[in-house]
């Protein structure tokens, strides 16, 4: 058994391009569900919509 087996680090596969731009339109849809307009959402960065689903009480600051 060699080595890199056991490390799951190593054989862990990557995620694809693919799966990062659904998994964005995904958080994206989940912010206009929650009464967030379409235009504020496609002007944020990722990190800001991540925040936003974190912690939905933060919506009415963020968003004006």
């Amino acid at each position: 058994m060699s080595r890199n087996a056991r490390n799951n680090d190593t054989t862990r596969p990557r995620k694809s391009g693919a799966a990062k731009n659904r998994r964005l339109l995904e958080h994206r849809r989940r912010l206009v569900a929650l009464g967030v307009p379409q235009e504020k959402v496609m002007q944020m960065d990722h990190a800001r919509i991540r925040l936003l689903l974190a912690k939905p009480a933060l919506i009415p600051e963020y968003v004006k």
